[in-house]
């Protein structure tokens, strides 16, 4: 007698607990292939004897077939041949059979983790994947049907979706949704786990068409998880239900991200067909953007080059394929889960072979050929990058704009500056000529604009109708997030997963764009890494889902160690590494923001890329140096161009208003669009100041008169905003409360933030009195923007030797002086409670600008009023004779009262004059010096009327006595006294 398993000769005694000695198979029960059960043969628990003709072929057909399988890989194949029949919903196993396979799968799950060979002989088993295969395309239409109301699509979200109707369906189908997700999440880890092996579990899965189920199992969690169940008619149990399901199915959405990065990685050939399918969808074209024309890239020709691209590289793993064709020849047999599915285009003879040079023939009217004999990925990706890069990749090129050019564009700006602060399409090409030289240069134009998006998500998802009248102002107000509805298979994925489970989709992006992740050159020399991160950038799927990354909430919150910020971080070098950041930040840009909330998020991971710079030797080399200052020079000169004019408008706007000359209504943008102002002016300010302190490119700032900037918008900032005193208290009652219900007194407003590191604590239920929050703009108050100004010229001024010795820079010194940027210095040295510390920083600075700079200590020096001092040493002297005649003259106790008064007098006069001559010095600009002189002369005069007595009949003393209860009164009034000290 022969094992029914695998033909090895069994004892000749036998009994129920008999099992074969070489696959341990229980000769009691084995499964069945014919009927699809566990059977008993109670024939071979007798004495052998031979039976039919037709007994007796299936024996030696199953000896000759054999089985290698090992336990787990049996026990796996069952539980998913259970599985298949659960959702085929024939005769499918009963509630304890499900039990058992449940337990099965667990197992299965945990020692795939677990244990190596496991997991290498299940990734090696192609019966296994294709059931795999088979379980998932019936699963995900069941799904549909039990989760979605509306047809299914493949094409992400449809339009007109009934929320309501979607979660009244899976409420009714909750209990067999929760099980099938639980069931279909473990598979999907097993397969997972699989993957670990690399390329032959890869090629295994690709050849059964797995990765194209997981693809489909993704839109549907997307379809799913991007809607909103809670309503004001759901019950706490239903909310709890439909939570539940939410999140199984951002658990398996999470299982299928990871799944893909397995697939992809370490493989160029499955990292590009991933690329393919995430970046091209059914409308073949870039989208206009703006209004402005198109980039001129021929999307159908991208699709048609890339897919030429895989066609000719589908050759498969040597080991993958012995054991495809194994599998296959045993397909006749009936034993196995059915034929592999037939992939298009395969083994074409017209692709095979390519060249090692590639040459590109553009009059050869066979596209095949041509693709063939270019041998690179894509000849239009090619001419699109050279179109699109750094203007001055290959030299000095594009000129750093002038700084009268900046004043003119800064004056234009201020002009339409209550009108609209932001550049309107009339006047674009004023304002921003310079920066077509960038886009339109004859070598590299290519209009950087025309990619401008609109940072957005859709108002169509949310609901499928739009009322009129207030969601006029919500869709303005959405501008800045949606054009349109996203394009891509990923684009909505940030919108759904958290920090931690959206890991995956970073690193697979990562993997296939970071030159360390990749194989290195073709044989045709190109570098497949940089090629999918130019067609990344090139196609609007791609920068969708860079801007969605970007604007992803949970990284805002994210500090510099976190995972998912380094990894973002990496990515973005990759850009900078082909010369493509100038082009990605013009693609973020929106009209409405001055810098938009991706770009401000973009330009924080470009200041942590540079501040890795400070202490590494990257600039050795010659080429590293070029590329990192090209990039310095095309932001310093954004900033110059757009940021700072358009922040000086804004100032300007609010100087207006604070000097009565404008109606507060008449502020032309909301707090929410100053808050987005004030974080891309800080993240700006901020990247300048990391420049100013790498040694190698602070000469860049100084070269282009850096001062000038950062001195106007000291001066916008003085006119602009009112200084927050120390003793500034906030009265009790709604009208001395900012609009989200913080104090006035807080030096931060509760205002989005998008990088802001530390979470304010709001109030849910804001009191019902505050003004709308579009009611104040005109008194924001730029928190810390003075402190990175003084920061920046403190950097800027300091002498270059590390301990800071010695004089002043002389450029920058001689700069400020140009600029009339000594008095803005100055007039930080009074407190201001929206910038902390601001005057020990000014002091710093001001120390630097007049060390070694004779022609600042003069200008200080002549601050100070020397005809005043030359009176007062007149007075001095002649109060020195009038006493010794009074000694002399021998007086009376009376008069020697008086004499002893004026003595102190003189010497209070002394120490009120160096008291005042500082104050002078300080408040040199003060806007109150007139009513304080005439507040300290009124008192003055109080007090000769009240002591007239003690210098009656004494001309001389009483001159004295005066000018010394002026410098009283001033004394104490700088020391928060009501009135001067009187001396008898």
């Amino acid at each position: 007698m022969h094992c029914n398993e695998c033909g090895h000769p069994l004892p000749s005694v036998r009994d129920t607990s008999t099992i074969c000695s070489k696959c341990k198979t229980p000769v009691a029960t084995w499964w069945d292939e014919t009927s699809q059960t566990f059977r008993t043969n109670r024939e071979i628990l007798l004495p052998y004897s031979p039976t039919s003709s037709l007994d007796s072929s299936r024996g030696d057909n199953i000896t000759q077939r054999g089985n290698t399988q090992t336990i787990e890989e049996r026990a796996f194949s069952t539980a998913l041949i259970m599985i298949e029949a659960h959702f085929e919903k024939m005769r499918g196993p009963g509630f304890k059979v499900m039990l058992e396979v449940k337990k099965m799968v667990a197992q299965t799950l945990d020692r795939s983790l677990n244990k190596a060979n496991v997991r290498e002989r299940l990734a090696k088993n192609v019966d296994i994947w294709m059931r795999l295969q088979k379980i998932f395309n019936l699963a995900v239409p069941s799904l549909v049907q039990r989760s979605l109301r509306e047809s299914y699509t493949e094409a992400g979200i449809p339009n007109g979706l009934d929320v309501p109707e979607s979660a009244t369906l899976i409420l009714k189908n909750y209990e067999s949704l929760r099980e099938d997700l639980h069931f279909l999440n473990n598979l999907l880890v097993i397969s997972r786990n699989m993957l670990a092996i690399k390329e032959t579990a890869q090629e295994i899965c690709a050849a059964v068409q797995f990765d194209k189920a997981v693809q489909k199992l993704i839109i549907l969690c997307v379809n799913v998880t991007s809607k909103g169940y809670d309503g004001e008619n759901v019950t706490d149990m239903d909310r709890a239900r439909l939570l539940e399901i939410t999140e199984l199915y951002k658990k398996l959405l999470v299982t299928c991200l990871q799944h893909t990065h397995n697939w992809t990685m370490g493989n160029d050939r499955f990292k590009m067909s991933f690329w393919f399918e995430m970046l091209f969808d059914n409308d073949l074209r870039n989208d206009a953007i703006h209004e402005m024309p198109p980039d001129d890239l021929n999307v159908e020709k991208v699709y048609e080059e890339v897919k030429n691209w895989l066609r000719r590289h589908n050759k498969k793993d040597a080991l993958a394929t012995e054991l495809l064709d194994k599998y296959t020849a045993d397909v006749p047999s009936g034993q196995t889960a059915g034929l592999l599915p037939m992939l298009p285009d395969e083994g074409d003879a017209c692709f095979t072979g390519e060249p090692t040079t590639p040459v590109w023939n553009a009059d050869l009217d066979d596209k095949c050929e041509q693709d063939r004999l270019y041998a690179r990925v894509s000849h239009e990706i090619d001419v699109w990058w050279k179109r699109v890069r750094d203007a001055n990749y290959d030299g000095w090129v594009v000129p750093m704009e002038t700084v009268e050019g900046a004043i003119e564009r800064a004056e234009t700006c201020k002009e339409n500056a209550m009108h609209r602060f932001m550049p309107r399409e009339e006047d674009h090409d004023h304002h921003y000529a310079h920066d077509e030289q960038y886009e339109h240069h004859e070598r590299h134009g290519g209009g950087i604009d025309d990619h401008d998006e609109v940072d957005a998500r859709s108002i169509q998802g949310d609901d499928g109708e739009e009322d009129d009248g207030e969601e006029e102002e919500e869709e303005d107000d959405d501008d800045s997030y949606v054009e349109g509805p996203l394009r891509g298979l990923l684009t909505e994925i940030p919108n759904i997963l958290d920090t931690k489970q959206i890991e995956a989709l970073h690193m697979t992006v990562k993997a296939c764009i970071v030159d360390s992740m990749g194989s290195g050159l073709t044989p045709a020399g190109e570098n497949l890494q940089k090629t999918r991160c130019k067609m990344f950038l090139a196609l609007d799927c791609g920068k969708n889902l860079l801007r969605e990354m970007l604007v992803f909430i949970a990284v805002w919150e994210q500090t510099d160690q976190q995972f998912i910020f380094q990894i973002t971080a990496q990515i973005v070098e990759s850009f900078h590494h082909n010369a493509l950041l100038p082009y990605a930040w013009n693609s973020l840009r929106i009209l409405k923001d001055i810098v938009s909330p991706a770009q401000t998020v973009l330009l924080r991971l470009i200041n942590y890329m540079f501040r890795a710079r400070k202490d590494s030797p990257i600039y050795d080399d010659l080429k590293d140096y070029n590329r990192d200052a090209k990039l310095i020079h095309f932001l310093y000169n954004y900033f110059r161009c757009r940021v700072v004019p358009d922040c000086l408008a804004l100032l300007y706007a609010q100087a207006q208003i604070r000097q009565n000359k404008c109606h507060p209504s008449d502020f032309p943008v909301d707090l929410w669009d100053m808050e987005r102002a004030k974080d891309g002016l800080s993240q700006y300010l901020d990247f300048i100041s990391v420049i100013a302190e790498i040694q190698e490119m602070r000469h860049l700032l100084i070269e282009w008169e850096c001062a000038y900037e950062l001195i106007s918008l000291l001066k916008a900032l003085e006119a602009g905003v009112a200084r927050k005193s120390l003793d500034e208290r906030s009265l009790p009652g709604p009208s001395r409360r900012t609009p989200g219900g913080q104090p006035s007194g807080s030096t931060t407003p509760i205002v989005e933030r998008p990088y802001d590191e530390q979470v304010q604590n709001q109030s849910p239920h804001p009191p019902p009195h505050l003004p709308p929050m579009h009611d104040t703009p005109h008194k924001f108050p730029w928190s810390g923007v003075k402190i990175q100004i003084l920061i920046i010229l403190t950097s800027l001024l300091a002498p270059t030797n590390p301990r800071r010795n010695g004089p002043g820079n002389p450029i920058v010194q001689r700069q400020l002086l140009d600029r009339a940027g000594i008095m803005p210095l100055l007039n930080c040295c009074v407190y201001d409670g929206h910038n902390e510390y601001l005057k020990e920083r000014a002091t710093l600075a001001i120390k630097f600008v007049m060390e070694g700079c004779e022609e600042a200590q003069k200008f200080v020096r002549d601050l100070v009023p020397v005809k005043q001092a030359q009176a007062q040493a007149q007075v001095k002297a002649q109060a020195e004779v009038k006493q010794k005649q009074s000694t002399s003259a021998g007086l009376g106790s009376s008069s020697q009262n008086g004499e002893t008064s004026v003595r102190g007098i003189q010497d209070a006069a002394e120490a009120a004059a160096a008291e005042l001559a500082r104050k002078v010095e300080a408040m040199r600009a003060g806007r109150d010096i007139l009513t304080e002189n005439k507040n300290v002369i009124e008192k003055a005069k109080n007090v000769l009327r009240a002591q007239g007595h003690v210098v009656e009949g004494d001309d001389e003393a009483k001159r004295i006595l005066g000018h010394s209860m002026v410098a009283e009164a001033v004394k104490g009034k700088e020391n928060g006294k009501g009135k001067g000290k009187n001396k008898k």
